[in-house]
């Protein structure tokens, strides 16, 4: 029993070990999120908006942002992402039709992660926001523009940029994985190191009472 004691305290000092590495590692895996959109996903819309926007819990980088906005086999994007504050401005074409609209969105996040996500809104009227206008629309539509209409599984009219946003994804943290399957390896190595002195200590202690 003397020789298992010490191998049993490294197995329990290794898992605390391996534990707090991993509940240190867990928030640093932790990367931006879309909090909501402008308009809201499954949103019902009475024209289409002269800019789309995604909200996120940070300001998210400048490079390597790109929204599309398609309808109808088309992608009515007008120009770059705009980053505002820590929202994601894309200005939307003259002339965009009445119909279902898919954005599809890829930010940085401000740990220098890309994250992405896709959402969808349906117009009931095409655009009819002028080309001087449509410049000047650098930050999201109003409540009036990307309010639900109230149909089920959509919010009532002036709530339409506090639903959450759809398909928001995450690299997988790959690393707290390993750390976890390092832990698992450690362990199995310490117990059967473990179980090796125990069975040699035995049969040390059979022939000696053998003798």
């Amino acid at each position: 029993m003397r020789t298992i004691r010490p191998l049993l305290a490294a197995v329990v000092a290794a898992l605390a070990f391996v534990s707090a590495l991993l509940f240190s590692a867990a928030p640093a895996s932790a990367h931006d999120v879309a909090e909501s959109t402008t308009p809201a996903n499954g949103a019902a819309v009475t024209e289409v908006p002269a800019s789309v926007a995604i909200t996120f819990n940070n300001r998210p980088l400048a490079i390597g942002s790109g929204i599309t906005v398609t309808a109808g086999g088309e992608n009515w994007a007008d120009g770059p992402v705009e980053i505002i504050d820590n929202q994601a401005v894309q200005k939307l074409r003259e002339g965009a039709p009445a119909g279902e609209y898919t954005v599809v969105w890829r930010v940085v996040s401000s740990d220098s992660h890309p994250i992405e996500g896709t959402f969808t809104f349906t117009a009931t009227a095409g655009s009819t926001t002028s080309a001087g206008a449509s410049a000047a629309a650098s930050t999201p539509a109003p409540a009036s523009s990307s309010a639900a209409v109230p149909t089920a599984g959509t919010g009532a009219p002036g709530t339409g940029s506090s639903e959450p946003a759809a398909d928001a994804s995450q690299p997988f943290p790959w690393s707290i994985v390993g750390l976890a399957v390092v832990a698992v390896g450690l362990v199995i190595f310490l117990a059967v190191t473990a179980r090796r002195k125990l069975a040699a200590s035995n049969d040390s202690e059979g022939d000696s009472a053998a003798e």
